[in-house]
Protein backbone atom coordinates (compact mmCIF):
# COMPACT_ATOMS: atom_id res chain seq x y z
CA UNK A 1 0.00 0.00 0.00
CA UNK A 2 1.71 3.30 -1.07
CA UNK A 3 2.50 5.78 2.04
CA UNK A 4 -0.75 8.11 0.76
CA UNK A 5 -3.29 5.09 0.49
CA UNK A 6 -2.11 3.97 4.50
CA UNK A 7 -2.58 7.26 5.58
CA UNK A 8 -5.84 6.81 4.28
CA UNK A 9 -6.58 3.69 5.91
CA UNK A 10 -5.14 4.75 9.68
CA UNK A 11 -8.71 5.89 10.93
CA UNK A 12 -10.03 3.00 9.81
CA UNK A 13 -7.29 1.04 11.34
CA UNK A 14 -7.69 3.05 14.60
CA UNK A 15 -11.39 2.31 14.66
CA UNK A 16 -11.27 -1.54 14.50
CA UNK A 17 -8.64 -1.72 17.10
CA UNK A 18 -10.56 0.56 19.37
CA UNK A 19 -13.74 -1.97 18.91
CA UNK A 20 -11.64 -4.70 19.08
CA UNK A 21 -10.01 -3.87 22.51
CA UNK A 22 -13.98 -3.09 24.01
CA UNK A 23 -15.48 -6.47 22.71
CA UNK A 24 -12.19 -8.03 24.53
CA UNK A 25 -12.19 -6.36 27.90
CA UNK A 26 -13.17 -8.47 30.79
CA UNK A 27 -15.80 -6.71 33.60
CA UNK A 28 -15.93 -9.74 35.53
CA UNK A 29 -14.82 -9.12 39.42
CA UNK A 30 -15.60 -12.60 41.06
CA UNK A 31 -16.09 -13.40 44.84
CA UNK A 32 -14.37 -15.92 46.60
CA UNK A 33 -15.57 -19.70 46.02
CA UNK A 34 -15.60 -20.11 49.82
CA UNK A 35 -19.01 -18.21 50.25
CA UNK A 36 -22.31 -19.93 48.04
CA UNK A 37 -24.08 -17.03 47.88
CA UNK A 38 -23.54 -16.49 45.07
CA UNK A 39 -24.13 -19.69 43.41
CA UNK A 40 -27.29 -18.25 41.98
CA UNK A 41 -25.15 -16.29 39.81
CA UNK A 42 -24.27 -19.19 37.68
CA UNK A 43 -26.95 -19.51 35.26
CA UNK A 44 -26.77 -15.80 34.55
CA UNK A 45 -22.84 -16.24 33.73
CA UNK A 46 -23.66 -19.45 32.24
CA UNK A 47 -26.44 -17.36 30.05
CA UNK A 48 -23.94 -14.74 28.62
CA UNK A 49 -21.34 -17.32 27.90
CA UNK A 50 -22.90 -17.34 24.13
CA UNK A 51 -22.43 -13.84 23.50
CA UNK A 52 -18.99 -14.07 24.67
CA UNK A 53 -18.13 -16.79 22.07
CA UNK A 54 -20.24 -14.17 19.65
CA UNK A 55 -18.22 -11.46 21.04
CA UNK A 56 -14.74 -12.94 20.81
CA UNK A 57 -14.96 -14.35 17.48
CA UNK A 58 -15.76 -10.48 16.11
CA UNK A 59 -12.69 -9.95 18.04
CA UNK A 60 -10.59 -12.40 16.27
CA UNK A 61 -11.73 -11.37 12.71
CA UNK A 62 -11.34 -7.78 13.56
CA UNK A 63 -7.61 -8.96 15.31
CA UNK A 64 -7.08 -10.25 12.26
CA UNK A 65 -7.73 -8.07 9.79
CA UNK A 66 -5.77 -5.03 11.89
CA UNK A 67 -2.66 -7.56 11.57
CA UNK A 68 -3.14 -7.82 8.00
CA UNK A 69 -3.28 -3.83 6.93
CA UNK A 70 -0.05 -3.39 9.39
CA UNK A 71 1.57 -5.80 7.76
CA UNK A 72 0.64 -4.39 4.32
CA UNK A 73 1.56 -1.05 5.61
CA UNK A 74 4.95 0.58 4.28
CA UNK A 75 5.23 3.42 6.19
CA UNK A 76 8.04 3.52 7.91
CA UNK A 77 7.13 4.46 11.55
CA UNK A 78 4.44 1.46 11.24
CA UNK A 79 7.33 -0.69 10.68
CA UNK A 80 9.34 0.56 12.92
CA UNK A 81 6.77 0.41 15.85
CA UNK A 82 5.53 -3.25 14.54
CA UNK A 83 9.39 -4.40 14.88
CA UNK A 84 9.36 -2.91 18.79
CA UNK A 85 5.96 -4.80 19.27
CA UNK A 86 7.39 -8.27 18.06
CA UNK A 87 10.13 -7.48 20.41
CA UNK A 88 8.40 -7.42 23.39
CA UNK A 89 5.85 -9.82 22.52
CA UNK A 90 7.19 -12.88 24.16
CA UNK A 91 7.65 -11.19 27.70
CA UNK A 92 4.40 -10.01 27.48
CA UNK A 93 3.16 -13.51 26.56
CA UNK A 94 2.13 -12.98 23.24
CA UNK A 95 3.53 -15.81 21.74
CA UNK A 96 3.56 -19.52 22.62
CA UNK A 97 6.03 -21.31 24.94
CA UNK A 98 6.71 -24.69 24.25
CA UNK A 99 9.38 -27.53 26.83
CA UNK A 100 9.35 -29.12 29.77
CA UNK A 101 6.60 -28.72 31.98
CA UNK A 102 4.01 -29.76 34.81
CA UNK A 103 0.43 -29.50 34.51
CA UNK A 104 -1.67 -29.67 38.16
CA UNK A 105 -5.10 -30.62 38.71
CA UNK A 106 -7.30 -29.85 41.23
CA UNK A 107 -11.09 -31.52 41.31
CA UNK A 108 -14.03 -31.33 43.92
CA UNK A 109 -14.19 -33.98 46.36
CA UNK A 110 -16.42 -37.16 44.89
CA UNK A 111 -20.21 -37.38 45.28
CA UNK A 112 -21.09 -38.30 48.61
CA UNK A 113 -18.14 -36.98 50.37
CA UNK A 114 -20.52 -34.89 52.36
CA UNK A 115 -22.01 -37.64 53.62
CA UNK A 116 -19.06 -39.68 55.10
CA UNK A 117 -18.15 -40.20 58.03
CA UNK A 118 -14.30 -38.70 59.06
CA UNK A 119 -12.92 -39.94 62.35
CA UNK A 120 -11.03 -37.46 64.36
CA UNK A 121 -12.14 -34.82 62.27
CA UNK A 122 -14.60 -32.43 61.86
CA UNK A 123 -18.02 -32.87 60.02
CA UNK A 124 -17.43 -31.03 56.62
CA UNK A 125 -19.46 -28.62 54.87
CA UNK A 126 -20.00 -28.24 51.43
CA UNK A 127 -17.29 -25.58 51.37
CA UNK A 128 -14.89 -27.62 52.46
CA UNK A 129 -15.39 -29.90 49.26
CA UNK A 130 -14.83 -27.83 46.41
CA UNK A 131 -12.57 -26.39 44.55
CA UNK A 132 -11.78 -22.75 45.52
CA UNK A 133 -10.39 -19.44 44.12
CA UNK A 134 -7.89 -19.02 46.32
CA UNK A 135 -6.74 -22.74 45.72
CA UNK A 136 -6.07 -22.18 42.06
CA UNK A 137 -4.73 -19.19 42.89
CA UNK A 138 -1.93 -20.76 45.22
CA UNK A 139 -1.41 -22.91 42.53
CA UNK A 140 -0.84 -20.03 39.86
CA UNK A 141 1.47 -18.29 42.65
CA UNK A 142 3.53 -21.22 43.18
CA UNK A 143 4.39 -21.73 39.47
CA UNK A 144 5.23 -17.96 39.10
CA UNK A 145 7.29 -18.48 42.74
CA UNK A 146 9.58 -21.25 40.77
CA UNK A 147 10.10 -19.37 37.67
CA UNK A 148 7.48 -20.56 34.94
CA UNK A 149 8.06 -19.16 32.04
CA UNK A 150 4.59 -19.74 30.91
CA UNK A 151 1.32 -21.02 32.52
CA UNK A 152 -2.02 -21.70 31.15
CA UNK A 153 -5.36 -22.43 32.80
CA UNK A 154 -7.12 -24.54 31.79
CA UNK A 155 -7.23 -23.92 27.69
CA UNK A 156 -6.04 -20.09 28.33
CA UNK A 157 -2.72 -18.63 28.45
CA UNK A 158 -2.32 -15.95 31.59
CA UNK A 159 0.10 -13.31 32.32
CA UNK A 160 1.10 -11.40 35.46
CA UNK A 161 -2.16 -9.05 34.99
CA UNK A 162 -4.71 -12.21 34.44
CA UNK A 163 -7.37 -12.42 37.29
CA UNK A 164 -8.65 -15.84 38.55
CA UNK A 165 -12.37 -15.44 39.21
CA UNK A 166 -14.97 -17.86 40.86
CA UNK A 167 -18.30 -17.50 41.34
CA UNK A 168 -20.17 -19.94 42.67
CA UNK A 169 -18.66 -23.45 41.77
CA UNK A 170 -17.29 -22.39 38.13
CA UNK A 171 -14.09 -20.36 37.52
CA UNK A 172 -14.55 -17.32 35.15
CA UNK A 173 -11.16 -16.42 32.71
CA UNK A 174 -11.59 -14.00 30.14
CA UNK A 175 -15.21 -14.15 29.82
CA UNK A 176 -15.20 -17.90 29.36
CA UNK A 177 -16.91 -20.19 32.21
CA UNK A 178 -15.33 -23.42 33.51
CA UNK A 179 -16.38 -26.26 35.91
CA UNK A 180 -14.12 -28.16 37.70
CA UNK A 181 -11.72 -30.14 37.39
CA UNK A 182 -9.19 -27.39 36.78
CA UNK A 183 -5.89 -27.89 35.08
CA UNK A 184 -2.84 -25.81 35.61
CA UNK A 185 -0.42 -26.24 33.12
CA UNK A 186 3.27 -24.46 33.42
CA UNK A 187 6.27 -24.21 31.43
CA UNK A 188 9.71 -24.29 33.06
CA UNK A 189 12.13 -26.02 35.17
CA UNK A 190 10.41 -29.06 36.48
CA UNK A 191 12.20 -29.77 39.82
CA UNK A 192 12.05 -25.87 40.78
CA UNK A 193 8.52 -25.62 39.87
CA UNK A 194 7.89 -28.71 41.69
CA UNK A 195 9.63 -27.39 44.73
CA UNK A 196 7.54 -24.04 44.63
CA UNK A 197 4.35 -26.23 45.14
CA UNK A 198 5.58 -27.95 47.84
CA UNK A 199 7.01 -24.73 49.60
CA UNK A 200 3.72 -22.77 49.16
CA UNK A 201 1.77 -22.14 52.50
CA UNK A 202 -1.09 -21.70 50.29
CA UNK A 203 -0.83 -24.74 48.26
CA UNK A 204 -0.05 -26.79 51.74
CA UNK A 205 -3.62 -25.73 52.85
CA UNK A 206 -5.55 -26.96 50.22
CA UNK A 207 -3.88 -30.43 50.08
CA UNK A 208 -4.49 -30.74 54.10
CA UNK A 209 -8.32 -31.01 52.41
CA UNK A 210 -6.83 -32.97 49.83
CA UNK A 211 -6.06 -35.49 52.49
CA UNK A 212 -8.79 -34.89 54.79
CA UNK A 213 -11.92 -35.21 52.40
CA UNK A 214 -10.91 -36.06 49.11
CA UNK A 215 -10.47 -32.88 46.90
CA UNK A 216 -8.21 -33.90 43.90
CA UNK A 217 -5.07 -33.25 43.65
CA UNK A 218 -2.58 -34.42 40.85
CA UNK A 219 0.41 -33.50 39.37
CA UNK A 220 1.71 -34.47 35.77
CA UNK A 221 5.04 -34.05 34.63
CA UNK A 222 6.13 -33.47 30.79
CA UNK A 223 9.17 -33.92 29.18
CA UNK A 224 7.77 -31.00 26.70
CA UNK A 225 4.35 -29.09 26.67
CA UNK A 226 2.92 -26.14 24.68
CA UNK A 227 0.89 -23.15 26.07
CA UNK A 228 -1.07 -21.19 23.98
CA UNK A 229 0.01 -17.21 23.41
CA UNK A 230 -2.10 -15.00 25.27
CA UNK A 231 -5.54 -13.80 23.45
CA UNK A 232 -7.37 -11.55 26.26
CA UNK A 233 -7.45 -8.14 26.47
CA UNK A 234 -4.01 -6.15 27.72
CA UNK A 235 -5.85 -3.04 29.22
CA UNK A 236 -5.14 -2.43 32.54
CA UNK A 237 -8.07 -1.12 34.43
CA UNK A 238 -7.67 -0.71 37.75
CA UNK A 239 -4.22 -0.53 39.87
CA UNK A 240 -3.46 0.76 42.97
CA UNK A 241 0.25 1.96 44.57
CA UNK A 242 1.80 -0.40 46.98
CA UNK A 243 2.17 2.11 50.15
CA UNK A 244 4.77 -0.52 51.93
Amino acid sequence: MARSGWRLAVPVVLAIAGLLFAITGTTARGTNLRSGENTRLVDLIQAAQERNDRAATTGNRLRRQVERLSVQAQDPLVQQVRKEGDAIAPAAGLTPVAGAGITVTLDDAPPGAIDRAYPGLPEPTADDLVVHQQDLQAVVNALWAGGAVGIKLMDQRIISTSAVRCVGNVLILQDRVYSPPYSVTAVGDVTALSKALAESVAVSNYREYVDAYGLGWKVDRHARITVPAYSGSLDLRYAEVDEQ
